[in-house]
């Protein structure tokens, strides 16, 4: 009874083992998008009132959690009964990226006249500020989904062939990682200016390395939450060109001499450009309906 125990006991330290080593993979895998996953974040859990930003981060982490209850089952029984459906679901989640990011090039180039996109305490009124909050968690927790779909999806490719125990286990760990890894290095980068006013606070002498530091760290933010509006627009659409590229034959080899990353940032972008056409068509069609 006792050498059936331990029996057991070795058999579950295997299994841990490949686990280990599989999500490693997986994790490597997936490191390109969990860093575009990363930017794209950032930038959208950016542009609120101070005292907003982790209640509305905490908002949109919370939504991840979702997207991966949801996501992860789903994955499962489409890789295992209808793995077609999968490149569907990730074509269509690629077209909605590229969309997103021709859409914030095409407001960069003939924004909307008053349009509003950062809060500011004098300007506007607590309904306005609920209401773009609102606005902004849905688009955050809607571009998390399909960002996931694809985490989820190429971490679930890494260990195809493996027992579904071990699948289970992979993917669920970097789908963790996704959220906790990601969001709280988010919440770091939105509260830098915060963090570097402690420092400056813990030692009140001119030229200390803690002053120094926190000067940095306040000084720094603003140009951050610049870069990341640009980053994260160039991550979506890398992410967008990546997936056509990757699950639609005809573009595997659609300009060879090109490295990869500048053809999926065309790809990505004539995608999107197309989409934001179309769908400004059907907005001036409706409208004058």
């Amino acid at each position: 009874m006792a050498s059936g125990f331990f029996a057991l006991l070795d058999d579950i330290a295997a299994m841990m083992d490949d686990v280990a080593v599989m999500s490693k993979i997986a994790a490597k895998k997936t490191a390109g998008i969990l860093g575009d996953d990363l930017a794209v974040n950032a930038e959208k859990a950016s542009g609120f009132i101070s005292s907003r930003e982790l209640p509305v981060l905490w908002a949109i982490s919370k939504g991840s959690l979702l997207n991966k209850v949801i996501i992860l089952p789903a994955a499962f029984l489409l890789s295992a009964f209808a793995p077609v459906a999968v490149i569907v679901i990730l074509v269509l989640g690629g077209l909605y990226l590229a969309y997103e990011g021709a859409e914030k090039i095409y407001e960069y180039f003939f924004p909307h006249a008053h349009a509003k996109t950062e809060i500011s305490e004098q300007e506007w009124t607590e309904e306005e500020v609920l209401a773009f909050e609102k606005e902004k968690i849905k688009s955050a927790i809607i571009t998390d989904f399909i960002l996931s779909v694809e985490i989820v999806i190429i971490a679930l490719g890494t260990v195809i062939g493996k027992p579904i125990s071990s699948q289970i286990m992979v993917v669920s760990i970097i789908a963790l990682i996704a959220t906790v890894g990601v969001y709280g290095i988010v919440a770091l980068i939105v509260r830098m200016d915060e963090a570097g006013l402690k420092l400056m606070q813990l030692n009140k002498r001119e030229g200390s390395f803690t002053t120094r530091l926190g000067n940095i760290l306040v000084q720094a933010l603003p140009k951050v939450i610049k870069s990341l509006s640009v980053i994260g627009t160039i991550a979506l659409l890398l992410v967008a060109g990546g997936i056509f590229v990757h699950e639609i034959y005809f573009l595997h080899d659609l300009l060879p001499q090109v490295p990869a990353i500048i053809t999926e940032f065309f790809i990505g972008l004539v995608a999107g450009g197309l989409v934001l056409v179309i769908v400004n068509l059907f907005k001036k069609i409706f409208n004058k309906k």
